[in-house]
């Protein structure tokens, strides 16, 4: 008898946290909404974690009952809306900052409102409120077409400042746009990432290229839980999720004691990441 391959951990996908409607690219979500989410996740005995957390407590058998959750670009609004949100409902989440850009805006969208980004103080805010600070790139470009030498920029820089910036070499990536391929997943790895995350990697698949769900204005309930039942019906787990020991190197690692298909679609009004 075959034995059904269990879905890979549910990761949400969030952007920014405002109450601006003028939203082009589909990727903000009002305090309310956000309320209401975290509110139906914890009425179904689920509670939202950073990425770190939900790898290490699935390489112990431990991960039911929690998703994760993942805000992309580093908005200056994670701080001041989500943070007290998340803290409110028992969660953590992971915020994908770019160190490049630190004080600025979102310079990449030819479309929509200029939306300020975390400050290296806003960086360690957040991290002192107990969510993940992990890395988005310096200047949020996609990888598959850039050199070498970009690259590494994109990737090791970017961690190097971090570590930097909050005191903890970040454990996670999260490639810009969901543009990922063979070549890339591999330099995320080699550059001492525990882990990626994309969007919908398809043969990628794996714990350098985790898939997440797309979260927006639009979800309510029922929303929320055809997507949460779509997941498991249709996404298998990715190869090389952490055991017990790569778990534990990971989390050391981010304390600090060590330090250890592509997709190139046209962009369109509902942004990748």
């Amino acid at each position: 008898m075959l034995r059904r391959t269990p879905p890979p951990p549910w990761i949400a996908m969030y952007h920014s946290v405002d109450t601006d409607r003028d939203d082009p690219y589909r990727v903000t979500v009002t305090p309310g909404r956000l309320d209401s989410q975290l509110r139906w996740l914890r009425a179904r005995g689920l509670r939202g974690v950073a990425v770190r957390d939900l790898l290490a407590a699935h390489a112990r058998g431990a991960a039911r009952g929690l998703v994760g959750l993942t805000f992309d670009d580093g908005y200056a609004d994670f701080l001041r809306h989500a943070v007290p949100l998340l803290r409110r409902h028992g969660c953590t989440a992971t915020v994908f900052a770019l160190p490049g850009r630190l004080g600025g805006d979102n310079a990449w969208d030819p479309l929509g409102p200029r939306k300020p980004l975390l400050t290296a103080e806003g960086l360690r805010s957040c991290a002192a409120a107990g969510m993940e600070v992990a890395s988005h790139g310096l200047r949020h470009v996609s990888l598959p077409p850039a050199d070498d030498t970009i690259l590494q920029d994109e990737l090791r820089g970017s961690r190097d400042l971090l570590h930097t910036l909050t005191g903890e070499p970040p454990a996670g990536f999260c490639y810009p746009y969901g543009h990922v391929d063979a070549r890339v997943a591999a330099a995320a790895r080699d550059a001492g990432y525990a882990y990626a995350c994309a969007i919908d990697p398809g043969r990628l698949s794996g714990v350098h290229a985790l898939p997440r769900v797309h979260i927006g204005q639009r979800d309510t309930a029922l929303r929320l839980h055809a997507k949460l039942r779509l997941h498991a019906l249709r996404r298998r787990a990715p190869a090389g999720l952490p055991s017990a020991d790569a778990a534990a190197a990971a989390n050391a690692d981010a304390d600090g004691r060590t330090d250890t298909g592509t997709y190139a679609g046209p962009r369109t009004r509902m942004r990748a990441s």
